[in-house]
């Protein structure tokens, strides 16, 4: 086990404390490796009724996962960086199909990495200081940890929009868009806690008592435009779509995926329409696995992080520029199956 996680048992409930504060809590593989081995004990055992899944202090839930690891493991030969991504998709998919209910915390950050090991949770609370986003393409990434699946399965198309745009929505958001079960205050995160440690089969009952109305979802005010805009999988036509609308919100959007890899976009516009059609969780996952393992060798990855982690001049060089230059060959490519032999599969 690793002392980036804290474990321990608290009543009748499980609680696993990611402890990476000055990293808001990134996942590293053994992070992800310590979270498969106790939830897999916890599984079978009698005394634990629920599990609790929270970050031990700072002002995060979770940023994401380790993209120095990722980063490091591209500009050799991308097999460190492949192992993460197809042992953090097991880990993803075992909470997805867990058998006892787990209750994540998404106090604070809650991004990349983090909304995969919350979204799988049955019950999801939320705070006034919630900030939700898949900003994957911003690095020449794609909103992978199931982003396929959760995205694609929400109302609408406003999972378009979060993963094309890596738009950051707060906690009254992620509620009115059934990204989050419960909004409770922050201040009463330890009563809820501590209530769901001493009786776990009353969880969301406690949850429902706790809960607070939330402030104005104020999302809810562009749904509308959501919908006509990211209507299409064409990622052109949704820039077509922006320009067209004029008004400040839309040109508010076209300027931020002016800013984000055309290849990417186009990548994460095919993973949702493909992960709204499995009909299993791992489907969606094997899907993801292909995809990961090539993406993380493209240019696009080591050029975002350059420009948004390491040198932050946010002024990255795309290749291809323009989403004219992404072809369906290259698409077809990344979504490819993998050799029999290297295929994700879950635990």
């Amino acid at each position: 086990m690793t002392d980036e996680l804290i474990i321990r048992v608290e009543g009748k409930a499980g609680q696993i404390s990611l402890n990476r504060p000055k990293a808001i809590h990134a996942l590293t593989l053994p992070m992800v490796h310590g979270m498969v081995e106790v939830l897999t004990n916890w599984a079978n055992d009698p005394a634990i009724g629920a599990i609790i899944l929270d970050h031990a202090e700072g002002r995060g839930f979770c940023a994401g996962g380790d993209i120095r690891i990722l980063s490091e493991s591209a500009a050799k030969d991308g097999v460190d960086g492949r192992r993460f991504f197809y042992d953090e998709y097991q880990l993803n998919n075992l909470m997805f199909t867990y058998g006892k209910p787990i209750i994540a915390f998404m106090d604070g950050i809650t991004m990349g990495g983090g909304v995969g090991i919350s979204q799988p949770a049955r019950f999801r609370v939320v705070t006034e200081n919630t900030r939700f986003a898949m900003p994957e393409t911003g690095i020449g990434l794609f909103p992978d940890v199931g982003g396929g699946w959760y995205l694609s399965h929400l109302e609408g198309r406003v999972g378009q929009y979060l993963g094309l745009t890596g738009a950051r929505i707060d906690g009254a958001e992620c509620l009115a868009l059934g990204l989050a079960t419960h909004y409770l205050p922050a201040d009463a995160l330890a009563e809820a806690k501590a209530r769901i440690a001493d009786d776990p089969e009353r969880a969301e009952g406690i949850l429902g008592q706790l809960s607070i109305t939330p402030p104005e979802a104020k999302i809810t005010a562009h749904i509308a435009q959501i919908n006509r805009a990211f209507a299409s999988d064409r990622f052109e036509d949704i820039i077509a779509a922006l320009e067209a609308d004029g008004s400040d919100w839309a040109l508010k959007e076209l300027a931020t995926l002016n800013t984000k890899s055309p290849q990417t976009c186009k990548v994460t516009l095919r993973q949702l329409a493909l992960g709204g059609q499995c009909a299993t969780f791992a489907d969606n996952m094997a899907i993801e696995y292909r995809i990961a393992s090539r993406m993380l060798m493209c240019p696009d990855f080591s050029e975002g992080v350059r420009a948004v982690i390491v040198e932050k001049d946010n002024a990255p060089k795309w290749n291809p520029a323009t989403p004219a230059d992404v072809s369906e060959d290259f698409l077809d490519a990344i979504f490819a199956p993998l050799p029999a032999n290297e295929e994700w599969k879950p635990l």
